[in-house]
């Protein structure tokens, strides 16, 4: 995993936190397997999730109102349901509190929804403490994101990658070869949703929006308001999806799914259409190389006889 650090992080941090920052009780602080976990609670009864010190909110959430996304990406996040407004299957990676599949549970539930995350202790933590609950329909892995995607099961109609941080970029679920496998396990009209860092604080910005260009056919990316966050969604289709064909669509499901907040401003005010967008700087992320095997050794020649 690789780390960043810089300067302007602690102003985006700073904004994330500092509605949420007054009194808070401390519900939960445990080191997992992978990091510091710490849940407060608010005057309020809203619960808040963190990880390690940095102050980043990874996810809030109101227990018992699943259709409550406080967090401004997990709203805009749902322009998903304007490019698949009916999904049968759903994968979300990346739990946290269980804002997102919890409010795709109670929006669609006819869906099969799959969850899963690397670090057990978050699911234990998003089940005591932010009321995530499994259920016929709802069901929570641990397993490493990539090599869940990689592993052979039925194709998803939305894919949600919720596993960038601000500080901390999984490389091995940021390169073109892992988008391939996503793509590879969405049906044929399909979409994926990324929740993206911008710079700052995220240098490798220009390098994430060159990689899903190159991943999918189409690329659309909308604005978080007054966040560091942008969300990609790529298709593996051609044909365009315009800002006016998903707001007809985003005002559907909003009747249609008894959506709460108004999905279509998302879409008009965050929409554009970033398959061809150039960046002066970045480039295709890629695997690793494997290391280079050893030469063979050179055969021996046997000795001539002794005369």
């Amino acid at each position: 995993m690789r780390r960043f650090t810089p300067r302007l992080v602690l102003l985006v941090l700073a904004f994330l936190s500092c509605s949420s920052s007054g009194q808070r009780k401390e519900l939960h602080r445990g080191q997992s397997p992978f990091t510091l976990i710490t849940v407060t609670e608010d005057r309020e009864g809203r619960r808040y999730l963190q990880f390690d010190e940095s102050g980043a909110l990874q996810s809030v959430v109101w227990p018992g109102q699943p259709k409550k996304l406080e967090l401004a990406y997990t709203r805009v996040s749902m322009v998903a349901l304007a490019f698949v407004p009916k999904p049968q299957r759903v994968l979300v990676v990346g739990l946290g509190g269980g804002a997102m599949p919890m409010f795709l549970r109670a929006v669609l539930p006819e869906a099969h929804i799959d969850v899963v995350d690397i670090d057990p202790d978050v699911v234990d933590v998003a089940k005591r403490f932010f009321g995530f609950r499994e259920d016929a329909r709802l069901k929570a892995h641990v397993a490493d994101g990539r090599a869940f995607i990689e592993a052979k099961r039925p194709a998803y109609d939305l894919i949600f990658l919720d596993a960038y941080g601000p500080e901390s970029i999984p490389e091995h679920l940021g390169t073109v070869e892992f988008l391939a496998s996503v793509r590879a396990r969405l049906t044929a009209r399909g979409a994926v949703v990324g929740n993206v860092w911008e710079y700052p604080p995220n240098p490798l910005f220009p390098s994430m929006l060159r990689t899903w260009q190159a991943g999918f056919t189409q690329l659309y990316t909308f604005e978080v308001a007054n966040a560091a966050n942008r969300i990609f969604v790529g298709v593996p289709y051609p044909e365009k999806q315009t800002r006016q064909a998903l707001e007809t669509i985003a005002n559907k499901v909003e009747k249609a799914q008894g959506v709460p907040f108004d999905l279509s401003a998302l879409v008009v005010e965050g929409y554009a259409d970033a398959t061809t967008r150039k960046e002066l700087t970045g480039q295709v992320l890629r695997d690793a190389p494997a290391p280079a095997a050893p030469p063979p050794a050179p055969e021996s020649k046997p000795s001539p006889p002794a005369p």
